[in-house]
């Protein structure tokens, strides 16, 4: 078997989660490389002793104990299968865990609210630590596992996401990087008045009495939609129980120190 068909093989086995537990975290395909070179067979977490028992069979080695899962162990020796939720009246639509999934399994737009379909999620974790306001959480997935058949389509599909996900995640760079050249080119008012022979200053609308807006930190954001959450859920509260005086003396509170963070 040649390197090319070993490395093949060993990818067609790991689970395709893309998660980087393995500590490879560019994908599944790279550690699948690395154990074609050297490494050891015991590294996938999402799979457990059984992909780790097929690894070391293809690669013609003892099996190792795989490495500890957070995750419970079902009956065959497969840790069970996670999904990450968005808990959405709290999501304030920053977009970072979109770029964090690997196969595209979340929804959403800039200051829009976020969604994840399960169905595609792969419980990498990679989209828990951007989240700016913890807003997402990792479940027990309910369902029973799939079959060989149903795994290995699943393999394929999640194989081919990831690698449209890191494409389009490529041209994105590209087009940052093209971009740069066009704002370093940006000349001064003088230079266009004296190309233009049009005095630009002329041609600009004083502001009087005009105070630079003052530069919103990441903890500054952090905390403002940590209150504006706790608003919400408070509110929601208050809709079943109006006359909690403890609650809507809590809310007031809340939405005063909202308006003096935000002043």
């Amino acid at each position: 078997m040649s390197t090319a068909e070993l490395i093949h093989l060993l990818d067609a086995t790991l689970p395709q989660t893309q998660c980087g537990l393995c500590g490879h975290p560019a994908g599944c395909l790279p550690y699948a490389t690395a154990m074609a070179e050297g490494a050891s067979a015991d590294g996938c977490v999402p799979g457990g002793q059984p992909v780790a028992n097929k690894l070391a069979e293809i690669l013609g080695r003892a099996p190792l104990p795989a490495k500890p899962s957070q995750w419970p162990i079902v009956a065959d020796g497969r840790p069970q299968r996670m999904k990450a939720i968005i808990r959405e009246d709290e999501c304030i639509g920053c977009t970072k865990c979109i770029s964090a999934c690997p196969v595209d399994a979340i929804m959403g737009s800039g200051k829009l609210m976020h969604s994840i379909l399960t169905d595609l999620c792969t419980g990498c974790e990679l989209c828990i630590p951007p989240c700016p306001v913890d807003c997402i959480d990792l479940v027990v997935d309910p369902a029973p596992p799939p079959s060989d058949m149903e795994r290995f389509a699943e393999q394929d599909d999640l194989r081919r996401r990831y690698q449209a996900h890191v494409l389009r995640e490529q041209q994105r760079m590209l087009t940052q990087k093209a971009r740069k050249p066009i704002v370093s080119a940006a000349i001064s008012t003088e230079q266009a008045a004296a190309i233009t022979g049009v005095d630009v200053h002329q041609l600009m609308v004083p502001v009087v009495d005009a105070k630079p807006a003052a530069p919103v930190s990441a903890a500054q954001t952090i905390k403002l939609a940590s209150l504006r959450s706790q608003i919400k859920k408070l509110e929601r509260q208050l809709n079943v129980k109006p006359d909690d005086l403890a609650k809507q003396q809590q809310l007031e509170l809340l939405k005063t120190a909202l308006q003096r963070s935000m002043d």
